[in-house]
């Protein structure tokens, strides 16, 4: 009984921590001790362990869209630990090892009862920069509030998400790799193989070689792909690109024709699945018009600084281009990215004893 009170007491204290807080955009983020308040009702409140860096945070926090949305803490992959759980929660509890969603499943919703969507009426991207049960913040320096990052924010030692925006993980799974499923690898290996669907023998166009490109390439490499063109400004990746399965490496730079033009040759008039790594709405297009006529698949991933239309000749689409949109590379968050921790550990074990 002692235990179970404890636990509760736990779950209804303020702690102080340390965070990286963006005071306004493009601002330098300060190290600040900040306030985490306890876990409302269905939520938890979680140690960070390990979060990565992904340049939709970036954007994020140079953007001058919102800003209102300041301070604020940044973040959206993480792995942890859950320090206390909120009223109602029963699917964690304290000591629970566990992945942060920046995109949540509630399973009652249209979304989520539908096999076509990966999305969520309920527990959505949040863009508001509080939390989705009561529009309130959970961090604040001073008494003044600090807000979240779609609903997870953690560039702090501790944060508080909703239940449903969490995953719990199987004891045995490296915290300091796993944090990558939270968006980056998760993105890519599902572009792969849940929204393109890459088949056997296919030829296959990456923009952009960052975490989100190279999962990609991952993917299609499971899938069999033939040839996978990786396309970067930077030639300095070139070298790690080739071990996650590139086969040929493109810098625009050193092309004086267009970057599409020079894809169409390589792959004897367009590939057949073409993605967008950038976050560039320029670059989809590129993308698609790298592209074969008649059954070419361009999947755009990234999340863009500026222009968010994208520009394309409506001829493009009658030839017979798909355009595809893709969050989370297709995964449905709670049910499906566990099932690839389960893999990847599998696939660690075996390589381990090889």
């Amino acid at each position: 009984m002692s235990s179970s009170i404890s636990s509760i007491n736990r779950s209804s204290q303020i702690i102080t921590c340390n965070a990286a807080v963006a005071w306004g955009p493009g601002e330098e983020l300060v190290m600040e001790e900040v306030e985490v308040g306890p876990p409302q009702p269905l939520e938890i409140r979680v140690k960070v362990v390990c979060t990565s860096l992904c340049r939709s945070d970036i954007t994020a926090w140079q953007s001058l869209a919102t800003p209102s949305i300041f301070p604020r803490i940044f973040g959206h992959e993480a792995s942890g630990i859950v320090e206390s759980v909120g009223q109602g929660v029963t699917e964690f509890q304290k000591g629970d090892h566990v992945l942060t969603l920046f995109t949540g499943e509630c399973l009652t919703c249209r979304h989520c009862l539908s096999s076509k969507s990966n999305l969520c009426q309920n527990l959505g991207l949040e863009r508001k920069g509080v939390m989705h049960s009561d529009q309130k913040t959970r961090f604040s320096i001073k008494g003044k509030p600090v807000y979240h990052y779609c609903a997870v924010s953690s560039f702090s030692e501790y944060t508080v998400v909703h239940s449903g925006c969490a995953v719990k993980l199987r004891p045995d799974a490296p915290l300091d790799k796993i944090c990558l499923f939270s968006c980056g690898v998760a993105a890519g290996l599902g572009a792969a193989w849940k929204v393109a669907d890459i088949s056997k023998q296919s030829t296959v166009v990456i923009f952009g070689l960052g975490t989100v490109g190279l999962s990609v390439a991952v993917g299609a490499k499971l899938r069999g792909a033939s040839q996978i063109i990786g396309v970067d400004t930077n030639s300095e990746k070139f070298e790690k690109a080739r071990s996650f399965g590139i086969t040929q490496l493109v810098n625009p730079t050193d092309h004086e024709e267009p970057i599409h033009q020079v894809i169409k040759r390589m792959t004897s008039g367009g590939a057949d699945y073409a993605f967008e790594c950038v976050g560039d709405t320029g670059t989809v297009t590129n993308a698609l018009l790298s592209c074969c006529d008649g059954w070419g698949v361009t999947v755009t991933l990234g999340v863009p600084k500026v222009e968010p239309e994208v520009r394309a000749h409506y001829g493009l689409f009658l030839s017979g281009r798909t355009l595809k949109g893709s969050l989370i590379g297709g995964w449905k968050p709670k049910s499906d990215i566990p099932k690839l921790v389960d893999m990847y550990i599998r696939k660690a074990r075996a390589e381990l004893y090889c």
